[in-house]
């Protein structure tokens, strides 16, 4: 592994083991997104992969961090992360788990800002069932809105190129897409290298 930089936190990364290298380099400005908005919140990352946006999130001062994915070695990736950049301790959770599953089984707990960024598809042996990003989208989002705080923020991406939000379907929240403002400079021939929404409870 090797370590490098991003906005001044460090970041482990694996250039030949993994068909990923552990960053996902098209979203460093949604990263810095929720280092802005993270301070003094409860940060949820679902499908955490290696924790950067929680690196994030703690460097901007949230109160606490939960991070959550089914991969063993994806977490204690993210808990390297964390360690190297000096973040330890009870306030950052790290959980094994399907996280539709974990959604299923509410603990009564509520976050204040919460990342979601799933697969486009998965049928892991692991998960109760298949997931397709386009055909469960609304669901899962339902889903972890009902972890979110009355005030809070989900953002959720994709990287599912030809997906399409069902607005209808969320027509009683306020949905807004920032996927322009969250592409990178390099990236921005390839407008489509993620989608990206801001979703609040409406008022």
């Amino acid at each position: 592994r090797v370590v490098v930089d991003e906005d001044g936190l460090k970041f482990l990364v694996n250039f030949t083991d993994y068909l990923d290298t552990g960053l996902f380099m098209d979203h460093r400005r949604t990263r810095a997104r929720i280092r802005r908005a993270a301070k003094d919140r409860r940060f949820l990352n679902l499908f955490c992969y290696t924790g950067a946006a929680t690196v994030h999130a703690a460097a901007g001062g949230a109160r606490t961090t939960t991070s959550i994915d089914m991969s063993r070695t994806y977490l204690d990736w993210a808990r390297s992360n964390m360690e190297i950049n000096g973040f330890r301790g009870e306030a950052h959770r790290f959980v094994q788990a399907d996280c539709l599953q974990w959604l299923a089984e509410d603990d009564g707990e509520r976050y204040d800002l919460i990342f979601l960024d799933p697969p486009t598809f998965s049928n892991s042996k692991r998960m109760q069932r298949e997931f397709d990003v386009q055909r469960d989208h609304v669901a899962l989002i339902r889903s972890t809105l009902e972890r979110l705080a009355p005030e809070g923020l989900l953002l959720f991406s994709t990287n599912f190129r030809r997906f399409q939000l069902d607005r209808e379907a969320f027509a009683d929240l306020a949905v807004l897409d920032i996927t322009r403002a969250t592409i990178p400079r390099d990236f921005e021939r390839d407008q489509r290298a993620h989608h990206c929404f801001e979703i609040r409870l409406a008022r």
